[in-house]
């Protein structure tokens, strides 16, 4: 299943911010699309008007059994009513993050840095889903997609600033933060 992340002139999602963390940003939009579809047509052409960035959902990497289940037990599912304050980050990583071994950038995702563990506090107040598009040809790495509600937006700028103080965030060269809110299309009474 592919998603795509379409930032135009139109979609469910209204862009409340879009900035650029490190590197190039995205042309500034005022809407956001995301479509599940079985297939795409690559490569995506955006338009003068918009942005098209997809991805593909994937098994988790990086992490141990004990990890996987720990995340499992606790993380909470995307869709939730009261989840309204998404955030989408498309990463890419320098060419020397993927001249590593696998070995050694799980010895850097979590040994050092320690992604799951700190990540795991979050659990379940800040949903997520990580799409990976490296091998798509996109110009990003991974598209992650994180839901939380209003009152925990404090934890999710935490989470976010503790990811990118780590030594695994030093081979991020492109990230930029993407907020959006869902546009209300209920007619007024």
């Amino acid at each position: 299943m592919f998603t795509t992340f379409r930032g135009g002139n139109s979609g469910a999602w209204q862009v409340t911010s879009l900035s650029p963390v490190k590197g190039e940003s995205l042309a500034p939009v005022p809407c956001l699309s995301v479509i599940h579809s079985e297939a795409i047509a690559l490569p995506l052409i955006p338009s003068q008007t918009s942005w098209r960035l997809a991805g593909v959902a994937s098994h988790v990497r990086y992490a141990e059994r004990a990890e996987k289940t720990a995340l499992g037990a606790v993380q909470a599912g995307l869709g939730r009513p009261e989840a309204t304050r998404p955030a989408l980050t498309p990463i890419r990583k320098s060419p020397a993050w993927w001249d590593l071994t696998q070995e050694e950038r799980r010895a850097i995702f979590e040994d050092k840095s320690r992604h799951i563990a700190a990540s795991l506090k979050y659990l379940p107040a800040v949903a997520r889903q990580l799409y990976h598009c490296r091998d798509l040809g996109e110009p990003f790495d991974f598209l992650t997609w994180f839901e939380y509600a209003p009152e925990h937006a404090a934890m999710f700028e935490e989470l976010v600033g503790t990811l990118r103080s780590t030594e695994e965030w030093t081979f991020v060269e492109r990230e930029v933060d993407v907020r959006v809110v869902k546009i209300d299309l209920a007619p007024a009474l």
